[in-house]
């Protein structure tokens, strides 16, 4: 740990500011984790077939607003990234049922 602060100096900041201060890449490392999550939810909850320059447009402005929902889970201690990975199982879960109703629908078409 760095001598520049001292364990009552990170008392005050958030568990991710004092784990950093300790582990410096882990700052980064959770930004790409927010980062990968953001693009999941997006992918399984909004995401439609675009053209190559919208979806460059529409991922680079993604993934700025993730460094903003980052910066609010480093600076505040915001659980962004247990709402990210929650989010994401919950939109897995109803595209998985999602794809096993279409697939029943299909087979009921071609028996009948």
């Amino acid at each position: 740990m760095n001598n520049d602060v001292s364990q009552a100096d990170l008392g005050q900041y958030s568990w991710l500011m004092q784990q950093t201060a300790e582990y410096p890449w882990l700052g980064f490392w959770t930004c790409i984790i927010t980062v990968i999550l953001g693009v999941i939810v997006f992918k399984l909850g909004f995401a439609q077939k675009l053209p190559l320059l919208k979806s460059i447009i529409i991922y680079t402005m993604l993934v700025i607003g993730c460094f903003f929902l980052w910066t609010m889970e480093f600076a505040f201690g915001a659980p962004i990234m247990a709402v990210l990975a929650i989010s994401a199982l919950f939109l897995g879960g109803y595209r998985y049922r999602l794809h096993l109703h279409r697939k029943q629908e299909s087979q009921e078409q071609t028996n009948s």
